[in-house]
């Protein structure tokens, strides 16, 4: 009995390293891959990275400090709600669960259950410049939606070339001749990002785009009465399949 005591207490420090390692290594992977920025803000990147090379050397010097003094054993005896090494545990198959699973932008699921709009809501990071100047067909997804927001009518767009950018929604609501191209925006983290979009009108050549597949479409912009809403919408002269860009997130 003393010598599996003695052997849990022995391992329970190195438990303590593995778990902070993990969170390390993770948090540096995520930025490595370029998957950090489906879940967070880029503003805040710095600080996933500063906290993965902080628990890397942290671990790294637990480690050595448990090997100099590894002919020491330890006694972690101490009243506790959870077992000796349960939050170690926890953290590190946390981590692994991360490295395991790979994250993924957001989808139409995700879009319809939060709503879908034309409007920018507010954001405590630092807001992009309008930029009034900017040509109509240079104009991307989020562009046109912070152009919206400034000046809302919109005729005032009619005849506007445009050539954008996002993956495919087709609401239930919506006549089959129409389509509903949107872009998340993020402003702090994933829980945080939501979805805004426009209407494309699809040429009369009857082709079906697929849920969640991304189109770059162009055309001009027209005004549409739909849902009792006169509608800023694109009329569609060329959809052409795009993969899933690296970052699928607007800022």
């Amino acid at each position: 009995m003393t010598a599996i005591k003695n052997l849990q207490n022995y391992l329970l420090p190195w438990l303590d390293v593995c778990a902070i390692a993990s969170w390390g290594i993770l948090m540096l992977r995520y930025w490595h891959t370029g998957k950090l920025s489906l879940l967070i803000h880029r503003d805040y990147f710095w600080l996933v990275i500063a906290g993965g090379i902080s628990l890397s050397v942290v671990s790294s010097l637990k480690a050595l400090d448990l090997l100099q003094k590894r002919t020491n054993i330890p006694d972690v005896r101490h009243i506790t709600l959870f077992p000796p090494g349960f939050s170690s545990a926890l953290l590190l198959s946390t981590a692994i669960l991360g490295l395991v699973i790979t994250p993924r932008a957001f989808a139409s699921q995700t879009a319809l259950q939060r709503g879908v709009t034309e409007a920018l809501q507010a954001t405590r990071s630092q807001p992009q410049a309008f930029r009034a100047s900017i040509r109509p067909d240079e104009r991307s997804l989020i562009d046109w939606v912070r152009t919206l927001n400034v000046y809302p009518e919109p005729d005032a767009y009619s005849g506007q070339k445009v050539k954008v950018q996002g993956f495919v929604i087709n609401p239930p609501e919506l006549p089959p001749e129409y389509l509903l191209l949107s872009r998340f925006v993020i402003t702090c983290c994933a829980a945080d990002a939501y979805p805004v979009g426009l209407l494309v009108k699809l040429p009369s050549n009857n082709q079906v785009y697929a849920q969640d597949s991304w189109l770059e479409v162009e055309g001009e912009m027209i005004t549409q009465d739909l849902q009792n809403k006169r509608q800023l919408t694109i009329r569609a002269s060329s959809l052409k399949p795009i993969p899933e860009p690296q970052n699928p997130y607007e800022y």
